[in-house]
């Protein structure tokens, strides 16, 4: 892997990367992503400093149209920048020989395959499991779907709002009684599986360590989805049973529920413990008669009682701002809550900086500050490198790292094999 890596936009300055660092510095990552799964996938690996080289069509990755799709004429691709940063973007198109054949020289340098293009379309191209395995079996080929590798409809194409959200259960488990289906925010379930397969790429990486032979490894977007519910999923087969969905007004446990302030602002109780958490809340809200009233002394009672108790928690709180709440709920270390948040509301909040939640991305316009993917390490410290790469932007150098000479690369360029060689600011 050569570094620091460099980008020759053309017209710009070129922008010089920092060494790569982190617990996987040094791996060598060949994806072949579209839209958010397999590149959000890849952009984990990135920040923790493997080397992710990714196979772009000659149109580019779908998702760069993102950019258009939110923002109009707005200068930068927030959604695409944040899965794709510190990596290096190879045209090749996959419907020439040439193409093909490039494809694999790039996958045989290659520690990790990573892709989310359906089976059948991997095997046309001559880049299915099998095949490249049997190239080298020290690969770690990985892989996400929307429903498995396995089954009628192994094949059926899927984005995450269908197998994530919609066929897992997961939507339905989130809508109330009578209510409306909720729309899920863009790429979560992308994000999810993708943190999963980030997991499932590094174990691969540490069993081949020890044994030598790399792995097929597979997620999918179906099997993601219902182990974020599950809860749910495994009430269902051990018991047999649903898990209600909740609904403010009913909520056995008051306290666990959500509230608003006179000021309008809603926060979130988190009182699991009946018998440790519901004495603080009394007590907060000014009612400690309440622990002896027998409507409401034991959790039964309360859960029989809630529809009352929580009508009279909304005045309780309708009395003061959340601001003034918030004084009265942190005296008591028993008394667990969370203000619900906007956006807007998350980035000025001090404890989300604390923690980590921002980073800063190198630029040729200065350090963007982004969104940090949710891990760190303490030994092996790891940080963004560079923006992401514009389209086809290391063509040319990674041809060269394979040992192409300049005639090797323009007979390439003249197949059609890799059209693009120093990068465009966006698909043609």
């Amino acid at each position: 892997m050569s570094s620091p890596l460099s980008h020759e936009a053309p017209g710009k300055q070129v922008v010089m990367a920092g060494e790569a660092t982190g617990p996987l510095a040094g791996v060598r990552v060949i994806e072949l992503g579209v839209w958010v799964a397999g590149p959000a996938a890849g952009g984990i690996l990135s920040d923790w400093g493997a080397d992710v080289v990714k196979i772009e069509p000659p149109l580019g990755d779908p998702a760069r149209s993102f950019q258009r799709m939110l923002g109009g004429d707005l200068p930068t691709n927030p959604v695409f920048e944040l899965d794709n940063r510190s990596k290096r973007s190879v045209v090749v198109d996959l419907g020439t020989d040439e193409g093909r054949a490039l494809a694999l020289e790039l996958i045989d340098s290659a520690d990790v395959f990573l892709t989310n293009i359906r089976v059948s379309a991997l095997r046309r191209a001559g880049l299915d499991p099998e095949t490249l395995r049997a190239r080298n079996p020290r690969l770690v080929y990985a892989i996400i779907t929307g429903y498995g590798l396995a089954g009628a409809e192994a094949d059926r194409p899927a984005y995450d709002i269908a197998a994530y959200w919609a066929r897992s259960g997961l939507a339905a488990a989130l809508t109330p009684p009578g209510g409306q289906l909720p729309f899920q925010r863009g790429g979560m379930g992308d994000h999810t599986v993708g943190m999963t397969a980030a997991a499932m790429i590094s174990a691969a990486l540490f069993a081949r360590e020890r044994t030598g032979e790399g792995d097929l490894v597979s997620t999918s977007l179906l099997r993601q989805g219902a182990y974020t519910i599950g809860f749910d999923v495994n009430v269902a087969l051990m018991w047999g049973l649903p898990i209600r969905v909740g609904t403010r007004t009913t909520m056995g446990n008051v306290a666990i529920n959500n509230y608003s302030a006179g000021d309008g602002r809603p926060f979130w109780i988190v009182g699991l413990e009946g018998h440790r958490h519901w004495p603080p809340l009394a007590r907060a809200v000014g009612h400690p008669e309440w622990l002896e009233d027998e409507r409401f002394a034991t959790p039964a009672a309360r859960a029989q009682n809630a529809t009352e108790l929580i009508a009279l928690l909304d005045e309780s709180f309708a009395t003061k701002t959340l601001d003034e709440w918030a004084v009265i709920f942190d005296a008591d270390p028993d008394f667990f809550w969370a203000p619900v948040q906007t956006v807007d509301e998350l980035l000025g909040d001090q404890q989300f900086h604390a923690a980590g939640g921002l980073v800063e991305v190198p630029s040729e316009d200065g350090a963007w500050t982004m969104l940090a993917t949710p891990a760190d390490f303490d030994v092996h410290r790891s940080a963004p490198r560079y923006r992401a790469p514009l389209l086809g932007e290391h063509t040319r150098q990674v041809l060269a790292e394979l040992g192409k000479s300049e005639d090797e690369v323009a007979a390439l360029r003249q197949s059609g094999a890799t059209p693009v060689l120093n990068g465009t600011e966006s698909a043609p």
